[in-house]
């Protein structure tokens, strides 16, 4: 009976840890619209979209803005999109990094932590990059200069020309 109650217990608390793991590859992204209501978001309908969650306390977000900026500049006329997400609780501190990084992408503050419930990034920064169904295809955790930023350019360049 023991070991009845002891199995119950551990499928429990897997099955709780699995439902707050946070979004997964081969999920569909929330609509960020409903989740931020009152933030500008583009049109992500038909377009391949990179979420990345950042705050102003992280430096790898620092060093992430520029490559960013460059993904923004190289691929949004062939249909990407990237919504940088910041979680600071202080608006202030929200709008003094977005300023100073100078984001060449949209912007949207989650001071509430909707959509950051909702996806769970494990660190800063963490990015979810969804093909033009709107399904996450990748997941990253972190910023490694420019091994990361040549991984984004793979996958975005492979997701782009899917579907056409």
């Amino acid at each position: 009976m023991k070991t009845i109650i002891a199995t119950l217990a551990l499928a429990c608390s897997t099955l709780a840890l699995s439902a707050a793991d946070g979004a997964k590859v081969g999920q569909p992204l929330p609509k960020l619209a409903q989740l931020l209501p009152g933030a500008t978001i583009p049109n992500t309908s038909g377009k391949v979209v990179l979420v990345d969650f950042w705050a102003s306390w992280c430096g790898p977000c620092k060093a992430s803005f520029p490559a960013l900026n460059r993904l923004q500049a190289k691929y949004s006329a062939k249909g990407l999109v990237i919504i940088g997400v910041g979680v600071d609780d202080d608006a202030a501190k929200y709008k003094e990094f977005s300023s100073k990084m100078g984001a060449k992408f949209s912007i949207a503050h989650d001071s509430a932590h909707k959509v950051a419930d909702f996806f769970s990034p494990p660190s800063m920064p963490s990015s979810y990059i969804a093909d033009r169904k709107g399904v996450i295809r990748y997941v990253h955790t972190g910023y490694r200069g420019e091994k990361t930023e040549a991984e984004y350019t793979t996958e975005i360049e492979a997701l782009l020309a899917e579907g056409h």
